[in-house]
Order: C-alpha cells, then sequence, then structure tokens
C-alpha cells in the first residue's frame, strides 16, 4: 500500500507511477475507498486519483495522503485484501460469494 500523491497537485504523481507496474487493475477499491469518504460528507474525497491492482502475485492498493482517508480506507479494506490474496494464492470463491 502506497499513501499520498493521489490527488491533483503538480506532485500528485502516485497513480501514473503506479499503473505501469500493475498486470491488471482493480478499479473496485478505489471506488470503495472513494466511497467511505464521500458516505461520511467528505466532498474531496471525489479527487482521489488512487489505483489498485495486481502486479505478479502482489496486492497494490493507492491510499489517500490524509490520515482520516487511509483510516477509512483500512476501515473497510480487510475483507477485500483477505478475499485478493487468497485468490492470487489460488483460492477458489466460496458458495454463495
Amino acid at each position: 500500500m502506497t499513501t499520498g500523491g493521489t490527488g491533483v497537485g503538480p506532485g500528485d504523481v502516485t497513480p501514473e507511477q503506479t499503473r505501469p507496474f500493475l498486470d491488471r487493475e482493480i478499479p473496485g477499491i478505489p471506488e470503495l475507498i472513494r466511497h467511505v469518504g464521500l458516505r461520511r460528507g467528505l466532498a474531496l474525497a471525489s479527487i482521489s486519483r488512487g489505483l489498485a491492482g495486481v502486479s505478479g502475485r502482489t496486492l497494490v492498493v493507492n491510499l489517500p495522503g490524509s490520515r482520516g482517508g487511509v483510516a477509512d480506507a483500512l476501515s473497510v479494506m480487510r475483507p477485500v485484501v483477505e478475499h485478493v490474496v487468497d485468490q492470487l494464492r489460488g483460492g477458489d470463491h466460496e458458495q454463495g460469494d
């Protein structure tokens, strides 16, 4: 996981630097992170440009730079990360997934 560099400032280049390393993007993860911030009434969550994806057998997630943004993201990431890691290890979906 990375933190910061996902905004629109001149130095915010984390997504551009991350994208070449991803074999497959997982757009739902950054959508979930933005959704959590928006649900809390934080309109600025909408400008986060973080990416998520898989590089080889590694999950890569760009988190926002703010402590609150990171806390919000981590509050919902556990089941997602566990599932992705299981899938990368060759796991299969359980019935009902």
